[in-house]
């Protein structure tokens, strides 16, 4: 079977991000600057490899203040390790749009694996004719494992940032 590379199509994917702040809301983010491919045998994306990459200083959670507190050595240190990357060491179908995607994640030197829970929305030509599948994927991590260890103490007991990460991803690839 013939190999497929897949481009991703930054205009219409978002790599985002939630963490509970104060212990009793959520904070939401996304990473502005990134680049993806995926590589199949087929259409259906089974055994598929994926490599992702985030310039750490494209983040971006609306607030101008927190996201330079973020490029700080703080959490991403984006002067010292300017990319946080993905390479991809499995991805199995669990059903017709179900699969799960582990892979090692790198941020700030650290690398650990991941999992994530990824919907597979399906494949479709767009009206220029590219063809085009999406993906929906999450999941978690303790961004602690990662080197991102500021935090600060709350009066009220609890910590203002969660060591929890979620994960929230949506992308779409054209084949190349």
């Amino acid at each position: 079977m013939a190999t497929t590379k897949w481009a991703i199509d930054p205009t219409h994917s978002e790599i985002g991000f939630k963490v509970k702040h104060m212990m009793f809301s959520n904070v939401s983010g996304k990473f502005d600057d990134f680049t993806a491919e995926a590589i199949t045998e087929g259409d259906d994306f089974e055994n598929a490899e994926f490599d992702f990459s985030a310039e750490a200083s494209s983040v971006n959670t609306g607030n101008a203040d927190r996201d330079n507190h973020l490029k700080t050595a703080d959490f991403f240190g984006v002067e010292e390790d300017a990319k946080i990357t993905f390479r991809s060491t499995s991805f199995k179908k669990n059903s017709d749009d179900d699969y799960t995607l582990i892979g090692d994640l790198s941020i700030k030197g650290n690398t650990k694996p991941v999992t994530l829970d990824v919907e597979f929305g399906g494949i479709a030509k767009d009206p220029w004719g590219n063809t085009k599948a999406g993906f929906s994927a999450t999941g978690k991590l303790n961004r602690k494992d990662f080197g991102l260890t500021w935090n600060a103490a709350l009066e009220t007991g609890g910590v203002l940032v969660s060591e929890e990460v979620k994960l929230v991803i949506d992308v779409q690839f054209v084949r190349a």
